[in-house]
């Protein structure tokens, strides 16, 4: 398992206790032995509002992060995430979004999974690479309102 991964399962373990959490970056950082950009990384890409979650930060010495989980319902926000993927998408946030549409029970593994390959690199080596990302969030955005 990667080390987004574990910290991803570790801050969601927490919330799923008490729908927030407030950490601290630099704590973090030391916990999982990785940079505190490590940390940055993870919960931009990770902790999104589109995925149901609202994030609130502060830097320095005082400094938080905080995530608070919000209720993501199926019909109201898919359509919001279509809205916000925009015109391109790499490979790394379809996996994000489809491990939580497998997460809220919106998409099965087997589903999530067939996606993942239409949209990978691999099925669109044959499109140049300035406009892979553009090609892929066009037929992950058409699969995902088929499909739901």
């Amino acid at each position: 398992m990667k080390l987004s991964d574990l910290i991803e399962e570790y801050i969601k373990d927490i919330i799923e206790d008490t729908d927030m959490v407030e950490l601290n970056r630099s704590d973090l950082a030391t916990k999982f032995n990785c940079v505190p950009s490590q940390i940055n990384y993870v919960i931009a890409t990770r902790f999104i509002p589109e995925l149901g979650f609202y994030v609130e930060s502060r830097r320095g010495g005082g400094g938080y992060i905080r995530i608070i989980k919000t209720d993501l319902s199926k019909s109201e926000n898919i359509s919001d995430i279509i809205d916000k993927i925009g015109n391109k998408l790499s490979q790394s946030v379809v996996d994000v979004y489809l491990r939580e549409f497998i997460s809220y029970n919106i998409l099965d593994e087997k589903t999530a999974n067939l996606i993942k390959i239409a949209v990978s690199d691999k099925s669109l080596a044959k499109v140049d690479k300035l406009n892979r990302d553009s090609v892929r969030a066009d037929i992950f955005k058409c699969l995902i309102v088929n499909l739901i």
